[in-house]
């Protein structure tokens, strides 16, 4: 399944095998998201435009959501780097989707600090509690977006 009418040979396929799998069981449910969890949890498909290609790529990210705002949780596992999604929604901030069941809306994101981060962290941690290990396993702190309805 195509999101907003871009055919599917024009995303940018994840390099990582495993996200790969989750877009294509998410394609072959017609776009559902429930197709795919991460550890029983939901995820959301968030469509951005490469920083560096112009060209559209997915990611399926934990489902974070509070009054139709989403968390991006650029938390890679606790690895030392950020994922390389950061720079593509660093670089296109109003050219966001995201899919989430079968609906699909247009965003705008921005990176989350203070207060505001903190209680959007702890959202993400609620969802999943993954994402304090990772905390703990890294140096850096852990880039947060909030994804907002245009």
């Amino acid at each position: 399944m195509a999101q907003s009418g871009i055919d599917r040979q024009d995303y940018i396929q994840p390099a990582e095998g495993w996200v790969r799998k989750q877009l294509d069981a998410i394609d072959g449910a017609g776009g559902n998201t429930s197709a795919a969890q991460v550890q029983g949890r939901p995820v959301v498909v968030v469509t951005m435009i490469g920083a560096r290609s112009g060209r559209p790529r997915r990611v399926p990210l934990m489902r974070v959501e509070h009054e139709g705002c989403y968390l991006a949780v650029a938390s890679k596992g606790g690895a030392p780097a950020d994922p390389q999604w950061v720079a593509n929604i660093r670089a296109h901030p109003d050219e966001i989707r995201v899919l989430d069941g079968t609906t699909e809306t247009a965003m705008t994101s921005r990176q989350l600090t203070g207060e505001e981060r903190a209680t959007w962290w702890d959202r993400g941690v609620v969802a999943f509690p993954s994402y304090a290990d990772y905390q703990r396993k890294t140096d850096r702190e852990i880039p947060v977006f909030l994804l907002e309805p245009r």
